[in-house]
């Protein structure tokens, strides 16, 4: 119940509520963030002025579903409007879906850290869409909607994702077994 009070207060424009629910939400919210950001600053960024859109549409929030699941909408929302204004989608065109086998994964080898590093190194069209449809489960149709590209262009795009995913794990994996 903590959270529907801190709402109340915040929808009043109290000042140290917002500062409290900054604090609850800042870290998961930054998290998500830095999923769609090309880096540690953007994503920092994007949180503060995702915050800002949260505080001013508060009162829109009708307490359906969870409030942090609302707020998170918001800043994949806020983000991926960046990239539309930089026209980042543009050049996204492709029929041709290249067929790419999963990768195997050794859990020894491959560091978290490393796997989240080179997922943020893949260009933002490729990013956005692996992680909207891998991480986040959103359906192509779905993620078509929301980046304002076709369905195909959605599945190309996380096609060509995997393929550089797939040779950067098997590089690090080759450099990883000759060092044994």
């Amino acid at each position: 119940m903590m959270i529907e009070s801190l709402l109340h207060e915040c929808k009043k424009n109290n000042t140290q509520a917002q500062e409290q629910l900054y604090k609850l939400l800042a870290p998961k919210l930054f998290a998500v963030s830095l999923k769609y950001s090309r880096n540690h600053e953007e994503a920092q960024d994007n949180l503060q002025e995702s915050f800002l859109i949260i505080f001013e549409k508060l009162k829109q929030f009708n307490g359906n579903g969870s409030f942090e699941g609302w707020a998170k909408r918001l800043v994949v929302n806020y983000v991926l409007q960046q990239y539309r204004k930089q026209g980042a989608f543009l050049e996204l065109v492709s029929d041709k879906i290249p067929n790419v086998e999963e990768v195997e994964i050794d859990d020894e080898s491959v560091t978290m850290e490393f796997l989240l590093k080179i997922i943020q190194e893949l260009p933002d069209r490729y990013r956005l869409v692996f992680n909207l449809y891998v991480v986040d489960g959103y359906s192509h149709k779905e993620i078509a909607e929301m980046l304002e590209i076709t369905d195909g262009t959605s599945k190309s795009n996380l096609a060509r994702a995997k393929m550089i995913l797939k040779e950067k794990i098997q590089k690090y994996n080759t450099a990883i077994s000759r060092t044994k």
